[in-house]
């Protein structure tokens, strides 16, 4: 597929670039591309900058200063940005050609990034540094992680989304396990919603873009076209888009929400919904009274059973004149034993399948769902014209499910839309 930007930012960063405005990346002490050697052969003095997005960027240092335990030569400047300021900052950076030499990378910004030069090309460091390599973690993750060919970033944390379900309210309308199909899910939210006035089956949040496309790639539709163009007219997309609308036509799902789901979730209102891990510790924290009453399970199946895969990765700036050590410093980020810790210090999810045989990930049943979930897992597709696609897809939604409009035409107006994003 051609990829063209339409995403704004992405173009007005490359018009930058192109523009060659700006000085180059920030210099090490050594005056070289990453560890330099002095005339005696040894390792040169290198600090190295890392930008951590979140709260849990706040817990870095810890792993830094272990890092530089193991390599004294490289020291690491983390400095923890909030997400909502993050892409503003990384902007800044491409501009002037001055930021950090690693940085953490929200999925779904690599595609503009990537597409503006801004990420460095980390293939060549792979064989030095084999925790790189695509086969330690999760295909979806990798898949993540490249643009245009290149592999830009390296897998560190993932999440996905899994079903959370009542197990005591399902089996009191006769399901003793999760439901395991899309024909099943439907019936257990329509036996669910027939409790009484009040009561639903479950939760379908109609302001999370990727859901769509996650149940349409569950009935085995291709989002894109063999010349790379937008599919969302084929029978099968159609099929998945009608799918969801029907449990809010049938009842199954409230059109207007207006609670939090977690409370809904304790009072059995909403005894069923799709979210990612992160739930799991606010069920427990919220809502303990129904402990042992509750579980999560894999998504329902179709012609498969594929999930949205989120998470981070970790990238090197284009313009860092400390790749060398920047890459060292992924690595260490990149094995099992690290991404363990980090987990322990911030509930993020592994990214490499090695870690998931540590004895906490592999005896927790809610974590081997997530595990086998994530077998089932892959991103939004990595151009950067997702966006404003996926953005118009919850406009031509809402007119779906609100009037039950014609799923057909809407979709066709819809792909339109998507088609122009792409010229």
């Amino acid at each position: 597929m051609k990829k063209r930007l339409k995403v704004v930012t992405a173009t007005l960063l490359t018009a930058v670039l192109l523009a060659g405005c700006g000085a180059g990346g920030a210099k090490n002490n050594t005056g070289t591309d990453g560890q330099g050697t002095n005339s005696g052969g040894e390792e040169k003095a290198v600090t190295i900058s890392v930008w951590g997005m979140g709260e849990e960027a706040k817990t870095l240092p810890t792993l830094a200063e272990q890092f530089t335990k193991e390599n004294p030569n490289i020291k690491v400047n983390v400095q923890a940005l909030p997400w909502n300021q993050g892409h503003e900052k990384l902007l800044a950076a491409v501009a002037s050609k001055k930021g950090a030499d690693v940085i953490q990378m929200g999925t779904s910004w690599i595609p503009e990034f990537a597409a503006a030069g801004a990420l460095a090309d980390l293939s060549p460091f792979v064989e030095k540094y084999p925790e790189m390599k695509e086969d330690n973690f999760y295909a979806g993750a990798v898949e993540a992680g490249k643009y245009d060919g290149k592999y830009v970033g390296i897998p560190w944390y993932v999440e996905t989304r899994v079903l959370f379900h009542r197990t005591d309210l399902l089996k009191e309308v006769g399901f003793e396990q999760a439901p395991a199909t899309w024909e099943e899910l439907s019936d257990a939210a329509q036996k669910l919603a027939a409790r009484g006035d009040g009561k639903y089956g479950m939760s379908i949040d109609h302001k999370e873009q990727s859901l769509g496309f996650m149940f349409a790639r569950q009935n085995g539709a291709e989002l894109f076209d063999s010349a790379g163009q937008p599919n969302f007219t084929d029978e099968k997309f159609v099929e998945a888009v009608s799918y969801i609308n029907s449990f809010y036509q049938n009842g199954s799902a409230p059109k207007d929400l207006g609670i939090d789901i977690v409370p809904a979730f304790k009072e059995g209102i909403l005894p069923m919904f799709i979210s990612g891990p992160w739930m799991i510790k606010l069920i427990k924290d919220q809502a303990p009274e129904i402990d042992g009453k509750w579980a999560i399970s894999v998504l329902p199946k179709k012609e498969n059973n594929t999930s949205l895969l989120g998470g981070s990765n970790l990238s090197i700036f284009e313009y860092s004149q400390n790749k060398e050590a920047a890459a060292k410093f992924i690595a260490f980020m990149s094995k099992p034993e690290t991404q363990i810790k980090w987990m322990d210090q911030t509930s993020s999810l592994p990214a490499t399948t090695k870690a998931w045989e540590n004895d906490v990930l592999k005896n927790d049943e809610n974590f081997k769902v997530i595990g086998d979930q994530l077998n089932a897992a892959q991103p939004m597709p990595v151009i950067t014209e997702w966006m404003p696609i996926s953005e118009t897809y919850l406009k031509y939604f809402e007119v779906i499910y609100r009037n039950n409009a014609d799923v057909l035409e809407q979709m066709k107006l819809f792909n339109a839309d998507a088609v122009k994003f792409m010229k």
